[in-house]
């Protein structure tokens, strides 16, 4: 399933949070610091708004920065370097990339793996419902859901079932990951 272009999601996002809210555009730009036109423009996925611009917007909805990027997630998301819809700064050399929001009712731990090559690490199924999050930091590897497997490099994300039996398998030695698993609470 193909993401809607940003400015799209944001704006989708932006117009459904409002209506939840019950709030008035005018309102909503002016617990939000921003000009109606700006809002207005934002909301019909024109102009191309700051992360500053976002997190005013996040904040006078009283909704997580993340809401604004919410799209429904698809079982198998591969994120390569460099892909991915990011936001930039207005002051500052800094761009954040959501790569995956964290839905309702979840709980998430947060593990950092070092990886050798060698045998590779086959689990098991996790309980029902459990994903996990993978972004390969150093090296490369073979990581995902038996049959569904990715090479990952630097950068790349791969969010994966892990309800079903997985392998992680170091392609090169010093490989490091950032892995996130993802359960009902």
């Amino acid at each position: 399933m193909p993401q809607p272009a940003p400015n799209e999601m944001i704006a989708a996002a932006i117009r459904r949070e409002r209506a939840k809210a019950s709030l008035s555009l005018s309102a909503l730009a002016e617990a939000a610091g921003l000009a109606k036109s700006t809002l207005s423009q934002l909301e019909s996925g024109k102009g191309n708004p700051s992360i500053e611009t976002l997190w005013a917007i996040a904040t006078a909805l009283g909704v997580p920065f993340s809401f604004l990027f919410e799209t429904p997630t698809p079982e198998l998301t591969l994120v390569r370097a460099g892909e991915g819809h990011g936001v930039g700064s207005e002051h500052a050399a800094y761009r954040a990339t959501l790569l995956a929001p964290c839905p309702p009712g979840l709980r998430r731990d947060i593990y950092r793996v070092e990886l050798a090559p060698g045998e590779p690490r086959r689990s098991d199924p996790h309980p029902p419902g459990t994903v996990e999050h993978c972004l390969l930091m150093a090296g490369e590897a073979r990581i995902g859901p038996v049959g569904a497997e990715e090479i990952l490099r630097p950068g790349d994300y791969y969010r994966y079932p892990a309800d079903v039996s997985h392998v992680y398998e170091a392609l090169q030695p010093g490989t490091q990951l950032v892995m996130v698993m993802e359960s009902r609470g």
